[in-house]
């Protein structure tokens, strides 16, 4: 018609494009110690992709070593429950948005059947590699992505005042979730009069109990034996806290558990002491980590069909002097270890 305007098309250089944060969902263990030996995945996958929106998913005990992760959008806790219903919650979770990458280490199929791109799900392998090692595999890392764990202040703030400055510190992790796995307790004493006494490798030093608090009972005779101005007792701080702990401390002994684990992410000198539990997969890692196990092997201690309902320790015949000679071995290799880090 005359005199109407056409319009304009919009130049298509013009238009603006809505974006987005990455998306991340990112689904591990429930076990401390296995979430912990997952948790360079996630430092990973942070590190390759600044900005994105993480996701995690994990049991109950494990959560709390995700809550300072950066760019956090949602920690679910999945509580198992009956008919494995708890997959179903994930699944009711996740179904509503696009992921644009998806690394499930528990294996489940509830991951594919939401929105997605890439996707990483960890199937069982025989490999006698470290578990990180495995791990770091799945999704194509030629270096293995070492255990790193993210601290909010607070638990920084609150280690230096459990830890304050001074002696060094020895840190001890005498229980573990299996009654199996434990060294015995008397052992552990002596070898901290060992350690600590004046010909010791860590002569004056300061002792450090860690553990959860319903495990007191268990480390009851090692708290007594030292108690005084020179113990830490930390059996019921917080995980988190417990983990900037760690940090603080010169060395750290214990039995196969999270609290080793946490112990070796955090960078401080570990050893690790085993016996019913394949070290070829879950010893300590890092530069800084030592094993010493009981003379027999795992397949020795644990033949086909063992019952597992044993009330007694399977740990007897690693000796103090084993455990000793290992640790003075790491304190000497690590000489150069300052103390307690900056908090």
């Amino acid at each position: 018609m005359a005199g109407r305007r056409r319009r304009k098309p919009l130049a298509r250089a013009g238009r603006r494009r809505i974006t987005r944060a990455m998306r991340i969902l990112f689904v591990t263990s429930t076990r401390i110690g296995d979430a912990v030996l997952t948790s360079g995945l996630l430092h990973h996958l942070v590190t390759a992709h600044p900005g994105a929106a993480v996701t995690v998913a994990c049991g109950p005990p494990a959560a709390p070593l995700f809550e300072a992760v950066p760019g956090l959008e949602r920690l679910i806790v999945m509580d198992k429950k009956p008919c494995a219903s708890h997959w179903f919650r994930l699944w009711a979770q996740a179904a509503g948005r696009y992921w644009d990458k998806i690394v499930d280490l528990r294996g489940s199929p509830v991951t594919a059947l939401v929105p997605h791109g890439w996707r990483r799900s960890w199937q069982s392998v025989r490999t006698p590699e470290h578990r990180v090692v495995q791990l770091s595999r799945l999704v194509g890392l030629d270096t293995p992505a070492a255990p790193f764990l993210y601290l909010h202040p607070r638990h920084t703030e609150a280690s230096a005042k459990l830890v304050p400055g001074g002696s060094p510190v020895l840190a001890l992790g005498p229980t573990a979730n299996w009654r199996g796995k434990e060294w015995p307790i008397d052992r552990f004493i002596e070898l901290c009069r060992r350690l600590t006494g004046p010909e010791g490798a860590l002569a004056g030093a300061r002792i450090a109990v860690i553990g959860a608090a319903n495990e007191r009972a268990a480390a009851a005779a090692l708290l007594d034996a030292f108690r005084g101005p020179g113990l830490i007792d930390l059996m019921d701080t917080e995980l988190m806290t417990a983990y900037a702990c760690l940090r603080r401390a010169r060395v750290y002994i214990g039995n196969d558990s999270g609290l080793m684990h946490m112990a070796a992410a955090s960078g401080t000198p570990t050893l690790g002491l085993f016996g019913p539990s394949p070290d070829i997969h879950y010893a300590p890692y890092g530069p800084a980590c030592a094993v010493v196990r009981t003379l027999e092997s795992y397949a020795e201690l644990m033949p086909p069909g063992f019952d597992v309902n044993i009330t007694h320790t399977l740990m007897g015949n690693l000796t103090i002097d084993t455990v000793e000679g290992a640790a003075r071995a790491l304190i000497a290799r690590t000489a150069t270890r300052a103390g307690p880090v900056a908090s």
